[in-house]
């Protein structure tokens, strides 16, 4: 079997489209081997918002947890999680700034800095984790990081409390002054990891005649194959297969959106169904690092503060408006469906990560994906005690299957200097971090 540059890609008529990580590219002894960290994946997925404390947090620590309502949905995954409890973010609380929580949940989430009160164009907050590591290790794959989401925003004006809609629609940040924006059309954000490369023409000629990405590589591809083993092959099947059927979803999602009811008010190219939008996303994703596309990801799954209603659930409420539930009984049982219904969606994200086999192990063993919120109880605005979960176990520096608590009031931010250090990025603080998080390994 010949040796293949984990760099090769197959091209056709103006098309080039990224590999999977084949045996070829990475023989599997070497997947155990420190320098391959180099090749792990780190992801940030944000929910609104907060939780219904209550029944997020499991009531067991250790390895003998059992998971809790909302998170019963991951029973599948339990031994690929970390749940951690104790996590605190201070720069998403006023600190003399006033109302404005919505918009510092997510201004703060991943920086771990005070956003500047404005409305106006002096925006002013801090770099985020992932863009730390995109800057460091960027250079090494097609996109330096993918960031994607559910809800467009805006990235200008007033929102919350006289904060810029700037904070309330990005958790990712390059510079303090310059958010990353993310794409919310699948089609898009499709285009973004496999048409880079593709001339004018040939995207033309795709759209008129619905051709699919494969269709041009056709010829390379086979001569691909030529070259590799029955488990390889195997591999590449099952990842044109995945684009495919991608691609399949992604057309009949912007045809359902496109026959919508005008009074819906869906974008053009948004699929009208919310779960629906998010597992299309969450693929993408899992191509993205199948791929070696890019190493590190955030999604938004709403924008904070979303006032997003739930009907499928039957939650006619909005969800913000739901979240100042003052211990409505009724209420916060909707929150709690809004919860759980996030978290199966996050499952089926998991359950695509571990379908993909990379040498010893799978793409989720390579990977470390956080998912949680810089806001715990959103009825009193609380952001200490976050509800945050790490799944994967990042080449085997995280031991996964338990509830770690720690001390009241730790940083969020010194955990994020322990994921840094898994991607071999070098820093010594993020935000207000006073150090690393320990028992991440033991």
């Amino acid at each position: 079997m010949n040796t293949l540059s984990r760099r090769t890609m197959i091209q056709g008529l103006g098309v080039t489209l990224g590999l999977p990580i084949l045996d070829a590219m990475v023989p599997s002894q070497a997947w155990a081997a420190p320098e391959m960290l180099a090749g792990n994946r780190m992801g940030f997925v944000f929910f609104p918002n907060g939780a219904i404390m209550k029944d997020w947090t499991p009531s067991q620590v250790g390895s003998q947890f059992e998971l809790s309502r909302t998170l019963k949905p991951l029973a599948a995954h339990q031994k690929d999680l970390l749940v951690l409890s104790g996590l605190a973010q201070d720069k998403a609380r006023a600190n003399g700034d006033g109302g404005g929580d919505h918009a510092r949940n997510s201004a703060a989430f991943l920086t771990g800095s005070q956003p500047r009160k404005t409305d106006g164009a002096d925006i002013h907050l801090g770099v985020s984790v992932d863009q730390i590591a995109a800057s460091q290790i960027g250079h090494q794959t097609k996109l330096p990081s993918l960031e994607v989401g559910i809800d467009a925003g805006r990235q200008a004006g007033r929102c919350d409390s006289g904060y810029s809609c700037a904070y309330q629609s990005n958790i990712s940040w390059k510079t303090p002054t310059t958010p990353v924006a993310k794409e919310v059309k699948p089609k898009l954000a499709f285009e973004r990891l496999f048409g880079r490369g593709e001339d004018h023409k040939a995207v033309q000629e795709r759209n008129f005649y619905r051709k699919s990405i494969l269709d041009f590589v056709t010829a390379d591809s086979k001569k691909l194959k030529g070259r590799l083993g029955a488990n390889d092959q195997r591999k590449l099947d099952e990842y044109f297969t995945s684009v495919r059927e991608i691609e399949q979803r992604i057309e009949r999602s912007e045809n359902r959106a496109n026959r919508a009811r005008p009074d819906l008010d869906i974008p053009e190219g948004v699929p009208a169904d919310w779960a629906e939008h998010v597992r299309l996303m969450y693929d993408l994703i899992v191509l993205a690092f199948q791929t070696d596309t890019t190493r590190v990801f955030t999604f938004m799954l709403a924008n904070s503060g979303s006032n997003r209603t739930f009907k499928e659930l039957g939650v006619n409420g909005g969800h913000h408006q739901l979240s100042h539930h003052r211990n409505d009984e009724e209420k916060v049982a909707q929150l709690q469906k809004i919860d759980e219904y996030s978290v199966k969606q996050f499952s089926y994200f998991l359950d695509k990560m571990k379908s993909v086999q990379e040498g010893d192990g799978t793409l989720l063993d390579h990977s470390m994906v956080l998912y949680g919120s810089a806001l715990s109880d959103a009825n009193r605005h609380r952001h200490e005690d976050l509800p945050i979960l790490v799944a994967g176990q990042a080449n085997g520096t995280i031991k996964t299957g338990r509830h770690v608590r720690y001390e009241a009031e730790t940083p969020m931010n010194n955990l994020f200097l322990s994921m840094l250090d898994r991607m071999n990025v070098n820093v010594d603080q993020l935000g207000d971090s006073t150090g690393r998080v320990t028992q991440l390994d033991s």
